[in-house]
């Protein structure tokens, strides 16, 4: 079928000369127009306005007090729903905790000592601290680690007690 001059349309003429309908009013249903509404309830004797939602709340609460399940239902998930809210209303602020830090070689050497790690060596008068030969020697196990030399050696044996009885890795002490 081919589309010559006969067609419906005419070339450069637009098929909807009105243009783009106007954007209609946002919907509103029957029951949003009933929702807004109040009314008047006598309740012991006394009259008060009440919104439609909040009637039938009441009713909910009436039927569940009767004993109907559906009722109770209901009224306990409002419940479940209005304390949620309220945890989240009520979520207690947490105090941000001030965390004060001092570096200082005295602190680290009473944290090796307190950890028995290290003790102080009565030799020097308590003075200087050594490291424990358990302590170097889970050090000198780890893997991945580069050869000692000689000078590391004579520290390593100088700053341990006992470090005669330190084993040595195979191949990483020049």
């Amino acid at each position: 079928m081919s589309r010559g001059g006969d067609t419906r349309f005419e070339k450069g003429r637009s098929g909807n000369p009105a243009g783009r309908p106007k954007k209609r009013r946002p919907h509103v249903s029957a029951f949003d127009i009933i929702f807004d509404k109040t009314l008047t309830v006598t309740q012991g004797g006394i009259e008060r306005e009440l919104t439609v939602d909040e009637a039938l709340q009441l009713q909910t609460y009436q039927a569940a007090l009767k004993g109907s399940k559906m009722a109770i239902r209901k009224v306990l998930k409002m419940i479940e729903k209005r304390e949620l809210a309220l945890a989240k209303k009520l979520r207690p602020r947490a105090n941000p905790v001030r965390v004060e830090r001092h570096y200082s070689s005295d602190n680290a050497n009473e944290a090796l000592c307190i950890l028995g790690i290290a003790g102080k060596d009565q030799t020097f008068g308590g003075e200087r601290i050594k490291v424990h030969a358990w302590a170097a020697q889970a050090a000198l196990s780890r893997p991945g680690r580069t050869k000692f030399s000689p000078k590391e050696v004579q520290d390593i044996k100088f700053f341990t007690f006992d470090s005669d009885t330190l084993r040595w890795p195979r191949g990483r002490v020049e």
